[in-house]
């Protein structure tokens, strides 16, 4: 496997859509969202314009086809995600392709958004995962910690 990390850009929306479907944690026994999902008002503020100032991100391709990316936003106090804590912390939202996930692409994703976040000046990076996604884990040894916990997810932070 030959895989290429590169930035995620403006005209990488398309991709960028594919990425944020998979993003959503569907448990194994559910069936999953209609890809309608990420076009409602409290989902499509992930994603929409993506490109505006403050948006950044990575995305990672074999062979030219997209099988993971990362992306943040900021998000203010009246257009917040479910991982919202404050209006100088990006939001991250990722997702890897299921038969490419286990190689270390979400690891090194993570790292180069984590890197890049620092390099801008964020002080801290949030996100929000659901309590039965496996996911969690990868963020805890990233070094993120439980801010808040909700009934259903978790809240995280790892500050830099």
């Amino acid at each position: 496997m030959d895989f290429k990390f590169r930035g995620l850009t403006a005209v990488d929306y398309p991709i960028l859509r594919e990425m944020f479907y998979l993003s959503l944690f569907v448990p194994e026994e559910e069936d999953p969202y209609p890809i309608s999902v990420i076009d409602l008002p409290e989902l499509s503020i992930y994603i929409s314009g993506f490109g505006r100032d403050g948006d950044f991100g990575f995305v990672c391709e074999n062979d030219g086809k997209p099988v993971g990316a990362i992306w943040g936003r900021v998000f203010d106090g009246n257009n917040k995600g479910f991982g919202f804590i404050d209006d100088k912390t990006p939001e991250l939202g990722m997702a890897v392709i299921p038969e490419y996930r286990n190689r270390g692409i979400g690891k090194e994703l993570l790292s180069r958004f984590l890197n890049e976040a620092k390099r801008r000046g964020y002080r801290a990076i949030s996100l929000s995962v659901d309590k039965s996604n496996p996911a969690k884990h990868l963020y805890v040894r990233a070094g993120f910690e439980i801010y808040r916990e909700n009934e259903g997810d978790y809240i995280m932070r790892k500050l830099s």
